[in-house]
């Protein structure tokens, strides 16, 4: 839990809220904590400089008298990306598929935002945050007892962030007799996963490809 906390804390003084940020699109869904493009709103993630929380990872980032708001749920190297579709929104006032536009950094500020405000963005049946099983327990329990994360979290037999890998299960976590999640299959299973494609918007061209 030390190593999620000391993150978070190292990156602080990255991203004040409040403080002028230049955000840039990114065409490629990722999670580098292992949630789950099949059961997000893919067309709004925010790549953060700063490892994701465990409190809250919705932010609200406003540019051009327009706002949305995001799941920060990847770092990124130092840049503050958005999803292509949102940062076309934010630039144009439309999104990517509408009206493809292609740039570089536009002036922006950002806040937290209660979970609350990014629930819409919580696709799956249980609106929880959803997770790779067996690639994101670290994560899962390194956050503390009664933080959002802990407790509004589901843990999916899925092996890969853009659903092609594993069974469309949840899994069930019970530290008290094991430090690995229960599954009605093995869990990390490597067959392959169908009907739950992961569609980006391609940069500049607004047409749909499938994430691999």
């Amino acid at each position: 839990m030390l190593s999620y906390i000391t993150s978070a804390l190292a990156f602080a003084s990255v991203a004040l809220a409040g403080t002028p940020i230049s955000i840039t699109p990114h065409a490629q869904f990722s999670s580098s904590i292992g949630v789950l493009g099949c059961k997000i709103n893919t067309n709004r993630v925010a790549y953060w400089p700063m490892f994701p929380g465990c409190d809250s990872v919705c932010v609200k980032v406003q540019a051009n008298g327009r706002s949305v708001h995001l799941l920060q749920i990847d770092s990124s190297g130092g840049a503050y990306d958005i999803s292509y579709d949102a940062w076309n929104y934010l630039y144009t006032g439309q999104g990517a598929a509408a009206n493809p536009t292609m740039g570089g950094g536009i002036p922006a500020e950002w806040e937290p935002a209660p979970m609350s405000e990014c629930e819409s963005l919580l696709t799956a049946p249980d609106k929880k945050l959803p997770l790779m099983a067996a690639n994101s327990i670290n994560y899962f329990v390194g956050c503390p007892v009664g933080s959002w994360v802990r407790e509004n979290s589901s843990l999916w037999n899925i092996q890969t962030s853009s659903c092609t890998l594993g069974f469309n299960e949840k899994c069930h976590l019970d530290l008290a007799v094991s430090n690995q999640p229960s599954c009605a299959h093995i869990l990390g299973a490597q067959n392959a996963l169908s009907g739950l494609e992961v569609k980006n918007i391609d940069y500049g061209t607004g047409a749909e490809s499938v994430a691999l």
